[in-house]
């Protein structure tokens, strides 16, 4: 009975199965340029209606200028097909697929095998939704519903579907699609300020007021539909007036959020004038994507209620194994938000540019890049609320990946991260994660600086440019690089990972640096429970950092537990401001090292209004020990106690390392494991003269 069923399912699967990858038989056709809605534009004399199949035929141009409900199955855009920019409009479409040729399929996914390799010159078809040069003026609107037709495969259907020809989407611009609050507002208050006035927001739109607090809980997920959910404090609104930098809410706000000094929570306008959605969100979601040698843009327009959960490659905004083929296109404040996978994905695709866009609520990562070979892309100022734990994916790439809710999630660091903000994500602000497994090798074909391409391990591929980034409120980690493979990951001496001016508060983990060959210039913190936590001690520096109300170690040891040491590093100009330490010292020394002559250096590293209950500021850490000692490692206090005095400090589980030393406890400064000795600084000069 059960072989009976199973066959009978797949007896019913084969039609549909069929069905989308033969040639459609088109109900509707142009006939020739003119308007969607005049029966002269179309072969018959008859205008497109409800159910039907229609192309829009090569050379010619049809503008859409109807405000229909009536939902046609699919649209092969192998001409042009451009919206009006007049009146406002509505389609409801189960397919648009812009690819040259005379024939297609009805797959939501895959282009046409049958279709011609590359359009020719002069009729590259062209889903025009606005241009940059002309987008959708405001006070017109353009909404896309994505609708599900029976029938049709849920696994890629409903779509849009860029094969080779141009898609153009392009709203009203808006001057921020995000900023920072410009004064702090209380609970029970209906009125924001700014930090700057906006243009192009409008009365009605919807609005996101973030968190300005870390969320405490048994939750492991933002999620509010899941079983145990965080609590959320980032707060959804409507806007009822504007008055330059000041914007009146629907409602008063729930919680406080912080608008003044360093650490401001953000307001972003999610409402665009040009909309593509889902028509049943709680049912069968759309997708939309770029494949290879396609072209075009977006910008300022809203991509809302898309991606299928646990589908691979269904995303909401998705850039299909594009290589270099869209150089010099972007994705620009754009709101993409409520999508059951990923807000935008960039696949197999280079110098894509991300810009001032905003992403909030979606399953799985949400910036994401997905196999390890992106690069040269570009994501500037953009804004990610809200990345929840999803599911591993079926038949995904990257074996390592847990897809656990980041929200900037890549694995090839020759790409650039610039002023973006990550805020109240399920697991992470921001995730540079790349692993060699059984499964996966990180030996990939990648694109090299002289233009060639060549294979070349991609951990030890640096960051091209991480800067100005920040994190706050999220539900575990701000800022981890690497791997828990201890060493796996890193540059070298000449190619080091370098972040710089990261910012985080009110957040449980701050950065976590996997790596080898790291440089941090400038980190500010307020308000988190870890500070510097697990690092891979071997060639770090550290400079220009400022950790305020670190609650448990703001400086961890070497790959915390493990307290192991692989490399010298550097502390730089450090300060540890209001921090109040449990059990565990201000700054964890790592017990042993497998390599002789293993050191750590600390210059101008002061704890003003800091100090542990022990009242210790040096020490192994709390934890357990690590038994299997190697070699000693020596750490070194520049400055400290007094200028030109040197203090070094050394593991008392190494006895030999302190013989012929004056090696004593020092009140208020070091713990039970370590001893210290002091001595005057001796220069070089000094060292001549003697």
């Amino acid at each position: 009975m059960k072989t009976l069923l199973l066959f009978g399912a797949l007896v019913l699967s084969v039609p549909s199965l069929l069905a989308q990858n033969a040639p459609v038989t088109f109900d509707a056709r142009s006939a020739k340029s003119g308007a969607w809605s005049a029966p002269a534009t179309w072969v018959n004399g008859r205008a497109p209606k409800a159910g039907d199949r229609v192309q829009v035929r090569a050379g010619h141009t049809v503008t859409y200028d109807a405000q229909s409900k009536d939902a046609v199955r699919m649209i092969h855009v192998a001409g042009t097909l451009t919206f009006s920019r007049e009146k406002s409009t509505r389609l409801e479409v189960g397919l648009i697929k812009i690819e040259p040729g005379e024939t297609t399929t009805e797959d939501g996914f895959d282009c046409h095998a049958d279709a011609p390799a590359a359009a020719q010159a002069g009729a590259v078809p062209l889903l025009e939704i606005g241009s940059a040069e002309k987008p959708i003026p405001a006070g017109v609107t353009t909404l896309i519903r994505l609708v599900h037709f029976e029938g049709m495969n849920k696994e890629t259907l409903p779509a849009i579907i860029n094969c080779g020809g141009r898609w153009d989407t392009h709203g009203a611009p808006l001057n921020r699609s995000w900023l920072k609050l410009g004064a702090s507002v209380k609970a029970g208050e209906p009125i924001v300020k700014l930090s700057d006035p906006v243009t192009g927001w409008r009365v009605g739109d919807q609005v996101i007021i973030t968190a300005s607090k870390e969320s405490y809980g048994s939750g492991n997920t933002f999620r509010q539909s899941a079983a145990k959910p965080r609590k959320v404090q980032t707060e959804e609104r409507r806007i009822t007036a504007l008055a330059g930098d000041q914007v009146t809410l629907d409602r008063a706000l729930d919680y406080p959020h912080l608008g003044e000094g360093d650490y401001r929570s953000e307001v972003a306008n999610l409402s665009r004038n040009v909309t593509i959605e889902s028509a049943a969100p709680d049912g069968v979601r759309g997708h939309t994507m770029f494949h290879r040698d396609s072209t075009g843009g977006i910008s300022y327009a809203e991509f809302r209620h898309l991606g299928k959960e646990n589908v691979l490659g269904k995303y909401a905004l998705h850039f299909h194994l594009v290589r270099d083929s869209m150089r010099g296109s972007g994705v620009l404040g754009a709101s993409i938000w409520d999508s059951h996978n990923r807000w935008l994905t960039i696949h197999g695709t280079d110098f894509l540019v991300v810009r001032d866009c905003v992403g909030y609520q979606s399953v799985g990562h949400g910036f994401f890049l997905e196999d390890a070979t992106e690069q040269y892309n570009l994501l500037d100022r953009n804004l990610a609320v809200q990345a929840y734990h999803g599911k591993r994916l079926p038949k995904q790439v990257l074996p390592f990946d847990d897809n656990d809710g980041a929200g900037f999630w890549w694995a090839n660091g020759r790409n650039t991260f610039t002023r973006n903000v990550a805020c109240e994500n399920d697991q992470y602000g921001y995730h540079f994660e790349v692993a060699k497994r059984s499964n996966f090798s990180p030996l990939l074909n990648t694109l090299q600086p002289s233009g060639e391409r060549e294979r070349v391990d991609v951990r030890k591929i640096p960051f091209l440019r991480f800067e100005d980034n920040e994190s706050h409120s999220e539900g575990l980690y701000s800022f981890n690089f690497g791997d828990d493979v201890n060493g796996s990951v890193g540059g070298d001496r000449e190619h080091p990972f370098i972040a710089r001016n990261l910012r985080a508060w009110e957040t449980h983990y701050v950065l976590r640096p996997n790596l080898s060959h790291f440089l941090l210039d400038g980190l500010t913190v307020s308000n988190g429970v870890y500070g510097v936590y697990h690092p891979d001690y071997d060639a770090h520096i550290y400079r220009n950092i400022s950790l305020t109300q670190v609650s448990s170690e703001p400086i961890n040891r070497g790959h915390d537990d493990e307290s192991i040491q692989y490399g010298d590093f550097t502390y730089e100009n450090v300060q540890l401001i209001n921090c109040r330490s449990g059990r565990d010292p201000l700054i964890q020394l790592t017990c042993t090292s497998p390599k002789a002559g293993v050191s750590g250096h600390f210059r101008n590293v002061s704890w003003p209004g800091s100090e542990s209950r022990q009242g210790k500021v040096v020490d192994l850490g709390g934890g357990p020990r690590n038994d299997k000692l190697e070699n000693s490692v020596a750490y070194y206090f520049h400055g400290y106690p007094a200028a030109g005095e040197l203090t070094k400090v050394v593991s008392v589980k190494f006895p030999a390392a302190m013989s012929g030393g004056d090696y004593q406890s020092v009140d208020k400064f070091t713990g039970k494991d370590v001893r210290a000795e002091i001595q005057p600084v001796v220069t070089a000069w000094q060292r001549h003269q003697a």
